[in-house]
């Protein structure tokens, strides 16, 4: 987990770096391992960093190519980094990093928008153009990493958190009674672009917007779930289905466990739970830590999940 920010200015102004600081200085929680700050004219962009892939400073962020004019301020994990490494690599590009960060900007500059399909992982981003002054904010399929943004005819701003965006000042607080609405009718669940306040917004989940120097902007929705039946799926046995959904999950967890730090699991000893520390102990995945939460017992009402979790944690790997 990491915190992003920064601020694109329209009317002729340098961007606020100071701003900038103070919205990336109140995610230090999301990233106590690093920060950076990186200016360009009319845009300002901070990164706090929680180092999970290439734990070397190579992999600072804002990352910055000035061969091929292009920067990134990155949240999240592209889990099939290495694969799209060496794609980019026979192309003839160089890395000067061994983490994910870094494979975004190429995977850019090598196919455009189109990356964002190659690219299998949770991430909210921003990345610019150096030369046509264009900046892109990007968030992943489902929406799993958050990218607030707050825009007025003279600037955007982002932030990874709404907090930060306030930290910055300059944002009206006026409540959204829409999203007022939403809030004590669905219990405390706001629907995207939404958010509490009425110049805070999210980006969807799958959505890339591009950001015109003079302000302009264009979104896109760049994925949507298919839920279309196909023929084989009609006739698939169950043992077929069974055997599916377990290569699917086995797939799943091996994709989060690729780190160059420990991997841990929250285990509560349920069906989930248990079974996502299961598959990479099953292939044996070094230094597997888990993690469990335990309340006091009420009223005989036992609060802790320690029994069950104790007992799966105890297994074996060779069972």
């Amino acid at each position: 987990m990491c915190g992003i920010a920064g601020e694109l200015r329209f009317d002729q102004v340098m961007a606020d770096l100071h701003v900038v600081a103070v919205m990336t200085r109140d995610q230090a929680p999301r990233g106590p391992d690093g920060e950076g700050l990186f200016s360009l004219g009319s845009r300002a962009f901070g990164h706090r960093r929680l180092r999970i892939m290439d734990l070397s400073q190579r992999a600072h962020q804002p990352f910055i190519d000035n061969e091929l004019g292009l920067g990134v301020v990155f949240n999240g994990a592209i889990y099939n980094h290495e694969a799209l490494r060496k794609e980019l690599a026979a192309q003839g590009y160089r890395f000067a990093s061994s983490g994910d960060t870094e494979v975004i900007i190429k995977a850019w500059h090598a196919w455009g928008p189109a990356a964002l399909d190659r690219f299998a992982g949770m991430f909210a981003f921003a990345l610019w153009e150096r030369d046509s002054g264009v900046t892109h904010l990007v968030r992943d399929r489902l929406g799993i990493k958050p990218l607030y943004y707050s825009a007025t005819p003279q600037r955007l701003r982002f932030a990874s958190t709404r907090p930060a965006l306030l930290a910055g000042g300059d944002i009206n607080t006026t409540l959204d009674p829409v999203a007022l609405h939403h809030y004590l009718s669905l219990h405390a669940a706001v629907p995207v672009p939404h958010t509490i306040l009425q110049a805070v917004r999210k980006l969807p989940p799958a959505t890339h917007m591009s950001v015109q120097p003079d302000g302009r902007t264009d979104s896109r929705t760049w994925w949507r779930l298919d839920f279309s039946r196909k023929p084989d799926d009609l006739q698939r046995p169950f043992e077929a289905w069974r055997d599916l959904r377990r290569a699917t999950l086995r797939d799943a967890v091996r994709r989060r466990t690729v780190a160059d730090v420990p991997v841990g699991v929250l285990l509560s000893g349920g069906v989930d739970s248990s079974l996502i520390t299961g598959l990479p102990a099953e292939t044996g995945t070094p230094d597997l830590r888990t993690y469990a939460i335990g309340f006091e017992t009420v009223d005989g009402e036992a609060g802790e999940e320690f029994r069950y979790s104790d007992l799966v944690s105890s297994v074996p790997t060779s069972s």
